[in-house]
This record gives structure tokens, C-alpha cells and sequence, in this order.
């Protein structure tokens, strides 16, 4: 039997903090439980679960990175630029990505990118 779909449950702090942030990414609620502390966003087919109860370690560095792929990195840096979120320059990577790299208000590492290739037919 195959899974059908894998949707990530990261841990916050402060729920309506970090669906501030993540709206600013262009992710929208799609589901929000506030007595649980969790909500479910989503952007494109991409969704994730932000969860308050799971952050048993506050202090501890988050390790993971979730990568995200846009449709067209250029447009995308532009407008998460334009919703205030501070974001370095556009990189190529050495394994062929145009990419950034950003942390969430809780320190869950996002690094955000498009094939060089496809990158330049935008």
C-alpha cells in the first residue's frame, strides 16, 4: 500500500505569530483548531500543520529543513520581499538551484528554490 501525501507538523510557540509569518509566505488557514493550538495552512498543494502542544523542547534548534518549490522563484522572492519578510539575495547553489534560505519565528529552517534551468525560462 502507497501513502498518499506527506503534510509536515512543525512546532511553534505562538500560533497566531507564526501564522502571521507564514501567511506573509502566501500560505492561507485552511483549518485552525485555537483551543488545540494547531492549524493546518496551505499554499498551492502544499500544506503544512503548525502545532503549539508538539514544541516539548522550546529551547532546542531545530534541525529539519523544509524545502519549497515555487512556480517561479524570481516573482516568489519578489513578493515575500513585499510583504515585509526580510529575505537575503537570490543564490545558485552548487547543485544547480536558484534558491533562499529563511527561518520561520520558532527557527524552522525553509529553504525555498527552483532548478537553475527552469529558473531562467521564467
Amino acid at each position: 500500500m502507497k501513502l498518499e501525501c506527506l503534510i509536515p507538523m512543525l512546532p511553534v510557540k505562538h500560533l497566531p505569530r507564526s501564522l502571521e509569518f507564514y501567511q506573509r509566505l502566501g500560505f492561507e488557514v485552511e483549518n485552525q483548531k485555537d483551543a488545540w493550538g494547531w492549524a493546518m495552512i496551505r499554499n498551492g498543494e502544499c500544506r503544512l500543520m503548525l502545532d503549539q502542544s508538539i514544541n516539548v523542547a522550546p529551547a532546542a534548534p531545530r534541525q529539519g529543513v523544509l524545502y519549497l518549490y515555487p512556480e517561479n522563484i524570481a516573482e516568489y522572492h519578489r513578493q515575500v520581499r513585499e510583504r515585509g519578510v526580510p529575505v537575503p539575495e537570490l543564490e545558485v547553489t552548487f547543485y544547480g538551484l536558484t534558491e533562499f534560505r529563511l527561518e520561520d519565528p520558532d527557527g524552522n529552517r525553509l529553504w525555498i528554490g527552483q532548478d537553475r534551468s527552469a529558473a531562467a525560462a521564467t
